[in-house]
């Protein structure tokens, strides 16, 4: 979690001061010859070492840029002034490039450790065709996190006969796996020529995303027997075949709410019931979180952040070869670049507009 800004600049200015000090006992030791000590400080140094100073240089280039703020609006020479009002808006610039620099190393270095988060996605409309795309998205996903570092665990999927997916619910793991996948919840739209259409006609489908950070057990009620409905039966493929001779489908409702999670991807299960709870547990703390969020504003989302499920946020137009995100405008040409996982491409510029807008943004 990132800490407010004048709390985080706060704490670099006190690890500062701590760096000051280590500085002067480290000189201290080097007179005393104490070899184990000098050398555990010495790594706490080079381990401090780039976040001091490039907090350092962030203070200067502040210095700096109120000097020439000053100029800027000071009396005199009109050239003079203006030379200095562009210097101060490109050191400021500097300035929130450093910042970023900083609270990045610090949220790799201190950051709490990553939550798995479930993906869920669903045909919409579009019939067969949006199926499709259900699996295109998925091949997309798994590629994208396999670049990040991440991994892909497979919880649930609805295949149809055309070798697309009703629904695939997937979990990912590791480090920034929210940070990458969050902008991808809302309503993807394609338009394409499909492969059964005799007279060339582009047709438009939508799939819709959920990206849910799966619940630390501090974050919601416990979950009583009394609540579950839990029933078992034998898996199905495409067409409503029977695809396994034993009842290892699970299927779960909570009869609190409604809600209902459904897993068949295993053979065991106990395996369908410990996937199916997981799901069922991440789609309760976006209802509790969506709860709370509307309580407070309704409108406190911005459209970068936005994860409403009705929101049109992507268009993939495979004639024309290119992607256009609407939330920012952005349309990229690197059309076969992007199938095969390369999605920083869009994501880079939301998470640049999100943090842009967080550092705006009064303290």
């Amino acid at each position: 979690m990132k800490l407010p800004r004048d709390q985080f600049l706060a704490h670099l200015q006190a690890l500062d001061q701590h760096y000051t000090e280590l500085e002067g006992r480290l000189a201290q030791l080097a007179s005393q010859h104490d070899a184990s000590e000098y050398q555990q400080l010495s790594k706490e140094l080079a381990k401090l070492k780039d976040l001091v100073f490039t907090f350092r240089t962030y203070q200067r280039i502040e210095r700096d840029a109120e000097e020439s703020e000053q100029l800027a609006h000071a009396q005199g020479d009109l050239e003079l002034r203006e030379l200095a009002r562009e210097e101060a808006v490109l050191l400021r610039l500097q300035q929130t490039q450093l910042l970023e620099q900083l609270e990045d190393v610090w949220q790799e270095e201190h950051g709490e450790p990553e939550r798995p988060i479930i993906v869920e996605l669903r045909a919409a409309t579009g019939g067969l065709e949006a199926g499709l795309f259900v699996g295109d998205l998925y091949r997309i996903y798994t590629k994208y996190a396999a670049k990040c570092g991440l991994t892909v665990e497979l919880m649930d999927s609805r295949p149809t006969e055309a070798g697309g997916f009703k629904e695939l619910i997937v979990a990912v793991k590791g480090q920034g796996a929210y940070e990458r996948f969050k902008f991808e919840s809302g309503v993807h739209r394609v338009q394409r020529v499909p492969q059964t259409e005799a007279q060339g006609r582009i047709h438009t489908s939508t799939v819709t995303v959920a990206v849910l950070p799966e619940p630390q057990d501090v974050e919601l009620p416990a979950i009583t027997a009394k609540e579950l409905q839990i029933d078992v039966f034998r898996s199905s493929g495409p067409g409503g075949q029977s695809v396994n001779t034993t009842d290892s489908a699970v299927r779960i409702r909570h009869l609190p709410t409604g809600l209902m999670v459904t897993c068949q991807d295993e053979r065991s299960q106990l395996r369908n019931k410990e996937k199916a709870m997981r799901v069922l547990r991440a789609r309760l703390l976006d209802r509790l979180q969506q709860s709370q969020q509307a309580q407070i504003s309704s409108n406190r989302r911005s459209q970068v952040k936005s994860g409403e499920r009705s929101e049109k946020i992507r268009t993939y137009n495979f004639p024309d070869r290119r992607i256009t995100d609407h939330r920012l405008g952005l349309t990229v040409h690197k059309f076969d670049a992007v199938l095969e996982g390369n999605l920083q491409e869009l994501v880079d510029p939301l998470l640049a507009a999100e943090r842009s807008k967080s550092l705006q943004a009064p303290s």
